[in-house]
């Protein structure tokens, strides 16, 4: 299992990231980031990564603790609210994680978080990479608004503290 994990992250292209994720995906991502962001007071980052290092694939690691490392270096935690998410996507494991921060614990269910995972991955499994992004940005937006609605007089730009715009790493 190991040796087929690693050939499968040594062998995925960075070039077949952006084919399946072009600027103009990454445009409309940004845009359902910010409009989900409008109809809550939470924080959405979200993330793409093509595959992991041979270090991180030898020592086993797994697409939640990778996404908990990207939720770190992205600085997903550093909102006056503690209302950051992390949409995780890892193309080469075809895997998604939410990893959500701690203000978020005891509101949003695991389970909740999970559906959204595999709605989007049941997108991806069918080849609808952008459409999967959004489904998955609308879904947590709906969450978010559900446990987090907007704080009246509060502007959006005011209070938007992390990019909207993908990360590609």
């Amino acid at each position: 299992m190991r040796l087929t994990r690693l050939l499968r992250h040594v062998v995925a292209p960075h070039w077949r990231t952006r084919l399946l994720f072009p600027k103009t995906a990454l445009d409309a991502i940004e845009a359902a980031v910010g409009r989900a962001e409008r109809t809550h007071a939470g924080e959405i980052r979200f993330a793409i990564e093509t595959s992991l290092a041979p270090l991180h694939i030898l020592n086993e690691m797994s697409a939640r603790a990778r996404a908990l490392d990207v939720f770190a270096q992205l600085r997903v935690w550093d909102t006056e609210h503690n209302n950051g998410v992390l949409i995780y996507v890892q193309l080469a494991d075809r895997g998604v994680e939410i990893v959500a921060d701690r203000g978020f614990q005891g509101h949003v269910s695991p389970a909740e978080w999970e559906a959204v995972c595999r709605l989007m991955e049941e997108h991806f499994r069918a080849g609808r990479f952008q459409a999967g992004a959004i489904a998955g940005v609308d879904a947590v937006g709906t969450l978010l608004a559900r446990h987090f609605p907007p704080v009246p007089g509060h502007p959006v730009a005011a209070r938007n503290q992390l990019p909207d715009r993908p990360t590609l790493l």
